[in-house]
């Protein structure tokens, strides 16, 4: 029999979430399950009692023909009994199973919206703090120290003087494994912990942080470099964020050489991969990364990064989206994937995209 409503629990107690309207929902479903088999265990025994009846009423001849019409009815309400409870199971459980459907698609949407926010977080967070990079290499590639190098690169003491000056920027700056100087050809001439990495001499004039910064329009606009394996600082990942070093140190005059700064990537991304809040039995079932537009993975809770490409189904329409969440099929598993794209901060976007992929049970 079903429980009183009693034993629910009282209103202060009541856990108003889809989740529990799908376990509620089983559970109904399996108590009137049990009622009706026990209702077909009573019938039984009625309808075995009914033809137990008629059998004695027939032995007693003329005096029973009483107790056989009695017996006969017997059979007739067990037979309707029966007929409403098959009639209940078959309607309860339709309607059960609908509200299963509804629960689970409620519990889907709000666990979607959840994961979509999350991933939301996770992608302005790495804009925010991206943008203090790009304002980083344009303004230190105004100090006098650096134009003063580029502007005397045969002179060992204006040299040194610059990669000392570096050094000073990095024990402020903990963010950056190294910033280096590169002349217009794109050789190093210094760099700010030569006793870490040794850059200079390094041909740098065609990797990317060099070729964009010298493509830029002046001093005022940033080069850049997406996350990469760099040789510069031993195999480490990293973003370079670059600026042209001008003359005189206006951003206007014509370009003395590049100044780079080489952002450890993992310092940052893999921290806010791995501490995405999710709950502790959802973590193993959980993948939370970052990718680019042609689905590379750049950050990863897997820890594949530059070793995947994300392939999703329907990913265009996927990434076109701001924030969405969807359920997938994804290697043969039905998955919740919730997306967020770059929303970019003050003047800076690094449009990328926010995946958060949780396999469903």
């Amino acid at each position: 029999m079903l429980s009183p409503a009693a034993s629910i629990g009282s209103s202060s107690e009541i856990v108003a979430t889809p989740e529990r309207i799908s376990a509620l929902t089983a559970t109904l479903q399996e108590r009137i399950r049990g009622s009706i088999q026990d209702i077909g265990t009573i019938t039984l025994q009625s309808r075995v009692l009914s033809i137990n009846a008629q059998i004695e009423a027939a032995r007693a001849g003329e005096s029973g023909k009483s107790f056989a019409i009695v017996g006969q009815e017997m059979v007739t309400f067990s037979n309707r009994i029966q007929s409403a409870a098959k009639s209940l199971e078959q309607d309860s459980q339709t309607l059960v199973m609908e509200l299963a459907e509804i629960s689970r698609v409620l519990a889907t949407r709000v666990r979607g919206t959840r994961l979509s926010d999350l991933a939301l977080t996770n992608i302005d967070l790495i804009d925010r703090n991206l943008y203090e990079r790009s304002c980083d290499c344009r303004w230190w590639a105004t100090d006098a120290a650096m134009v003063n190098a580029l502007e005397n690169p045969g002179d060992d003491q204006i040299v040194n003087h610059a990669s000392e000056r570096l050094g000073v920027i990095l024990k402020a700056y903990t963010v950056y494994f190294d910033i280096v100087l590169a002349d217009l050809d794109g050789r190093i001439i210094a760099n700010g912990r030569p006793a870490d990495y040794a850059s200079v001499g390094v041909e740098q004039g065609e990797a990317a942080w060099f070729k964009t910064a010298m493509a830029t329009a002046s001093g005022d606009e940033f080069g850049f470099q997406s996350v990469t394996e760099s040789t510069l600082v031993g195999g480490e990942r990293v973003l370079v964020y670059s600026c042209k070093v001008c003359r005189g140190g206006s951003a206007s005059a014509e370009p003395v050489g590049v100044l780079g700064v080489i952002f450890n990537w993992d310092g940052l991304a893999q921290k806010i991969m791995h501490e995405t809040p999710i709950e502790s039995e959802k973590k193993a079932l959980t993948r939370v990364c970052i990718v680019d537009d042609a689905g590379t993975v750049l950050a990863d809770s897997e820890d594949k990064i530059l070793k995947e490409k994300m392939d999703l189904p329907d990913c265009a329409g996927i990434f076109a989206k701001e924030k969405t969440c969807a359920t997938l099929t994804i290697s043969g598993r039905d998955c919740l994937v919730a997306h967020a794209k770059s929303p970019g901060f003050e003047t800076y976007k690094t449009g990328w995209h926010s995946l958060i992929i949780e396999r469903m049970k």
